[in-house]
């Protein structure tokens, strides 16, 4: 392996490593932290200090940077749209806070737009919230979400996929002024929308209130992410953390979410360095990567190859293969079975969203990509 002593602590566990070829996933423990973010929380680990002070100043600088009122860091971007909308429905009312979740008594319904369910919603629902759909599947329109609001609604939700536009839902800016002038907050994820870099502060300057990351994407480690937005709604985020069950002794669901000092110092560190980055040459990087792996494949028969190069959102950087079972004598499923069989295991999947076998270059090390060519042309050629 590239890496001095690969997988030897995990070794010593008795758990076999993995070559990552899918990307930041959660099953394999989301991404790799920067050397600049593991010195950052090398250096907070020496020390303790006010967690809520340090939350306030590490908020306030992420918040100068992205150039947005106000930032709190959480614990992932699923616990980050969870304490938003706890705060979208118990606001300024500590016995709503202690309350959920519990709603009784308090507007709980978060509108979301029926083209844009998806697997991570259910996080709307941890606080106690209710996720009402407004459109259909064939697209929303404005006065869909008009006639959807009413005394029950506490924020409306909106999905950020700067990778795939659809024309046929509500644009953020729609959703917005509609939010605004019934004076409901927006609640944006997006988790992985990270580069562009502009992205990071763009939703809450176009008036969302309180917008979800998840810093894994950007070289934190995997438990780690934060919240944006507008200074009001942001202090109602914070009355829901697990810093102010302690300071405050108002029991609020977050207490489960902790994060500690070493992970808002290693946010902090990781934005400053993200924004401030060569990110052409970190594409190249990557582009290295994949494009070794598709000329080794291109031109097998039976598979067809696209190449994604967009830099843009969460999953980037990916080869998609269309395999022929007939031509090919083995299907997608059972190559990517092959490959996690193998020796080193090549954990690779087939994409619930985009169709394909999905070959990821972000999460490969150097020089992972030549094990990955050698297995995947093996296994495809029989």
């Amino acid at each position: 392996m590239a890496v001095p002593g690969w997988g030897d602590i995990y070794d010593e566990l008795g758990v076999t490593p993995v070559i990552n070829a899918i990307g930041s996933v959660t099953l394999l423990g989301g991404s790799q932290t920067s050397p600049t973010v593991r010195d950052a929380m090398e250096r907070a680990n020496s020390a303790y200090v006010p967690l809520a002070e340090l939350e306030d100043k590490a908020g306030g600088l992420i918040a100068d940077m992205l150039g947005v009122e106000s930032a709190y860091i959480t614990s992932g971007a699923a616990s980050a749209l969870v304490l938003s909308t706890a705060a979208a429905m118990a606001r300024d009312n500590d016995d709503f806070v202690a309350q959920l979740p519990d709603t009784t008594g308090m507007a709980d319904e978060i509108l979301i737009q029926k083209k844009q369910r998806y697997h991570y919603d259910r996080t709307l629902n941890f606080a106690g919230a209710k996720l009402i759909e407004y459109g259909t599947d064939e697209g929303t329109s404005e006065e869909d979400l008009e006639a959807a609001i009413n005394d029950k609604t506490a924020a409306l939700h909106y999905v950020a996929n700067e990778k795939i536009k659809d024309p046929s839902v509500l644009t953020i800016e729609q959703v917005i002024t509609i939010a605004k002038k019934h004076d409901i907050p927006v609640i944006v994820d997006a988790a992985g929308q990270v580069y562009p870099t502009e992205n990071m502060g763009k939703y809450a300057k176009l008036g969302a209130d309180m917008v979800a990351y998840g810093t894994k994407y950007i070289g934190t480690p995997h438990s780690a992410g934060m919240v944006v937005g507008s200074k009001t709604w942001i202090d109602r985020v914070r009355l829901n953390s697990f810093i102010s069950f302690e300071e405050r002794r108002v029991r609020g669901i977050g207490r489960p979410q902790k994060i500690d000092r070493q992970e808002i110092v290693g946010v902090a560190a990781a934005v400053r360095e993200w924004l401030t980055m060569n990110h052409e040459e970190r594409i190249a990087k990557l582009d290295v990567k994949l494009t070794h792996i598709e000329r080794a494949i291109t031109g097998i028969p039976g598979v067809k190859v696209e190449a994604d190069r967009d830099p843009t959102g969460a999953s980037v950087f990916n080869l998609f293969l269309t395999i022929d079972e007939k031509v090919c004598g083995i299907s997608e499923d059972e190559v990517v079975a092959q490959l996690k069989d193998g020796d080193p295991p090549i954990w690779t999947r087939v994409n619930p969203y985009f169709g394909g076998m999905q070959v990821g270059m972000v999460g490969l090390n150097d020089g992972e990509e030549q094990i990955v060519a050698e297995r995947l042309v093996a296994a495809l050629k029989g």
